[in-house]
């Protein structure tokens, strides 16, 4: 019997297998199989995402699914409906169509001759998603998942809403989604008769999706369709939940441990928006290990012992000075048997005069403190969602001192001995504002004593959704209203000698969309506090291990322009308008197919410090796909967002090429209502 502690098996790859759908229309798969698949059977894992096997991901899956063929399994890498080289249209995210194509592919799978009839299914970040609402229809034959980097809920945790707060990357990604799914097929993969009508059909009927998602601006329908929190009973099948501390998504894998009633796992490190075994910051650790102990326990029937593992596993980051980028992030693992863990305390702190103090001490006099920020404030934030994209891409938070100037902060005394969190810290808030509509800013950061600042998490909330995301309430002006926010889950030590400090502010521009006016609230700090999940490490977290990192193979790339980005933040003095300018670009082949990507995008936000409706995002994207055998095409996209009080405008242009020459073109202008944003 082969288990993984054996020799690899040989592999052998399928570059294009087509999947047929009930309703005649056929996706496109790559498979990996063991050579002797077919006379010895072996279970199956899909991932089932939109951009493009044949080049775009090809590196990620090279470093994947080969390794994982070679022990024993028949990886099946996916392109959606309409996407890569799958026949079809895309229309949006999460669509039910996309998930009954996914139920149809999985019951071919069983059926084939090389699979033993149990298939599990995986995917980082859109692959993620899916294979959690998959798990939710129960296709029979999909018995366990690893979702990576994804969300229980739609609305409350993608880059669209944060506390019923708009995201600028609802525009950065929309964008980007919009060229993306508008790229062609590859006339080697569907035929030089069929590809430019398949591209056209894909055209004709695209729309710019984030205008769908800036008309739904509470927690609808629309946003409920692929949340599996709707019905955590509905996922039978076991979950092995996986992110990152500096992704944007890891709150989910919290709720699931805490909601959900099938076999479940939780495992959160240090890095942005990847894979672990290639994860950053570090330490990157044998994730394909990992998953190949729970392939093995639900897919073929063998103890591993994943099962025994502590439920969550949690790296615990130590402190460090602020910066961009981090190749590693010192810490530990720790672990927790269920969630919330049994032994979390939670401590809280009292809101004095621009004082931090542990609640049950000598009493603290109250104050009513005003905050009315610049709406620049949030420059130094980062990402939403870091992508972990190591010393290329400057992502993460920098120093917060910047921004404490235009914020209310609060400070604890230097801890006498180091103070360890694991889990979500809350604030509790009496306040009052002077608008009906108005959203608060709260981070929790680290105080050195040299005055270097470390964001350690944050949240945000819409306060017109003060009381749920279902609709927007407005402020009683001038009244005192109590707020709950909760800010991201982190696991962190503050260091002895350290000071925690709580900073509010009203703006935090560009990750958030700014109020429709100027606000200013005033806290009642007497009545409001900071809750922060306290825990102790225990002899069992040495205990925790992780193989190193191993990869599937290499995809060796020519360079044609080495990948760029750069991050600047200017102020013309003339007209006080701040500007924060991303830039983006490469431009390679992939040599085992011969294919030649290119890629360009720029992303420019716009504001002044005192005029919320003067806040403006222009992006343009741009793709480029060619090969020698006469394919050569060319994609545009150009938005902007800008607001007044009342309505958002939504520009957007999409532009196509074949062999240099237009192949389409259409332009569109949309004013959407604002509704308590």
């Amino acid at each position: 019997m082969r288990n993984g502690t054996m020799s690899p098996r040989p592999v052998r790859e399928v570059e294009l297998q087509w999947i047929p759908m009930s309703d005649g229309t056929k996706l496109a798969a790559r498979l990996f199989l063991p050579e002797d698949a077919e006379t010895d059977p072996v279970p199956a894992i899909l991932e089932y995402i939109p951009y493009r096997r044949r080049d775009s991901t090809r590196e990620g899956d090279n470093l994947t699914h080969p390794w994982f063929a070679a022990q024993g399994y028949a990886c099946v890498r996916l392109d959606i409906r309409g996407t890569g080289d799958s026949e079809g249209e895309i229309r949006d995210e999460y669509l039910r169509q996309e998930q009954d194509d996914a139920v149809e592919a999985i019951a071919w799978i069983a059926q084939q001759p090389w699979c033993s009839g149990t298939v599990g299914m995986m995917g980082i970040s859109w692959g993620g998603f899916n294979s959690l609402q998959v798990a939710a229809r129960r296709p029979p034959a999909l018995k366990a998942i690893v979702t990576v980097c994804s969300t229980d809920d739609r609305y409350a945790d993608d880059m669209h809403y944060m506390g019923g707060c708009i995201v600028t990357d609802t525009m950065a990604w929309g964008t980007s989604f919009f060229g993306r799914m508008a790229r062609s097929p590859d006339p080697l993969m569907v035929g030089e008769e069929r590809w430019r009508r398949m591209w056209r059909q894909r055209l004709e009927g695209w729309e710019p999706p984030f205008a769908a998602w800036l008309r739904h601006q509470t927690r609808d329908e629309f946003w409920k369709q692929g949340s599996v929190c709707e019905d955590y009973g509905d996922i039978e099948c076991a979950v092995f939940a996986v992110g990152g501390w500096a992704d944007g998504y890891s709150n989910a894998i919290f709720r699931m441990l805490a909601n959900l009633k099938c076999p479940r796992l939780g495992l959160v490190g240090p890095w942005g928006h990847k894979y672990p075994h290639y994860g950053m910051p570090g330490p990157a650790i044998g994730f394909l290990q990992e998953a190949r102990r729970f392939w093995d326990y639900w897919l073929k029937g063998i103890d591993t012992g994943i099962m025994k593992e502590p439920m969550l596993r949690a790296w615990v980051q130590e402190s460090v000075p602020p910066a961009a980028h981090y190749d590693h992030r010192p810490g530990y693992w720790a672990g927790e048997v269920s969630w919330p863990g049994p032994t979390l305390v939670e401590r809280a702190f009292a809101l004095g005069r621009g004082t931090l103090s542990p609640q049950g001490g000598a009493a603290i006099e109250g104050a009513n403190l005003p905050v009315a920020s610049p709406q620049t404030v949030g420059q130094h934030g980062g990402e939403w969602c870091p992508y972990g994209m190591g010393g290329l891409s400057p992502e993460l938070p920098l120093d917060q001192r910047e921004e404490d100037g235009g914020s209310l902060v609060f400070d604890s005394e230097p801890l006498q001995e180091p103070l360890t969190i694991l889990g979500a810290p809350v604030v509790e808030l009496e306040l009052e504002a002077d608008q009906p509509a108005a959203l608060v800013a709260v981070r929790l950061n680290e105080l050195s004593p040299d005055g270097s600042d470390l964001r350690v998490t944050y949240g945000v909330l819409n306060l017109t959704h003060r009381d749920g995301h279902e609709r927007a309430v407005p402020l009683p002006i001038g009244k005192p209203v109590r707020v709950r926010v909760q800010m991201n889950e982190i696991g962190h030590i503050f260091p002895a000698g350290h000071r925690i400090r709580l900073a509010l502010s009203t703006a935090y521009w560009p990750i958030i969309w700014p109020s429709a006016r100027p606000v200013r609230l005033v806290v009642h700090a007497g009545g409001s506090r900071l809750l922060l999940p306290f825990r102790e490490r225990r002899k069992s977290d040495d205990q925790i291990r992780f193989e190193p990192p191993v990869t599937g193979r290499e995809t060796r790339r020519k360079l044609i322009k080495a990948p760029a980005q750069e991050r600047t933040i200017t102020r013309d003095v003339t007209t006080n308008e701040q500007i924060y300018t991303v830039t983006r670009s490469d431009r390679s082949v992939v040599e085992e197919t011969g294919v030649e990507t290119g890629f360009d995008k720029r992303v420019v936000y716009r504001i002044k410090p005192d005029d919320p409706t003067s806040a403006r995002v222009e992006l343009r994207e741009a793709f480029l796909h060619r090969h020698g055998q006469g394919w050569d095409t060319f994609v545009e996209t150009v938005t902007a967002l800008s607001a007044t009080e009342t309505e958002f405008l939504v520009e957007a242009s999409l532009k196509t090429f074949d062999g240099g020459k237009p192949f389409f073109a259409k332009s569109w202008l949309e004013r959407i209502p604002r509704n308590g944003v």
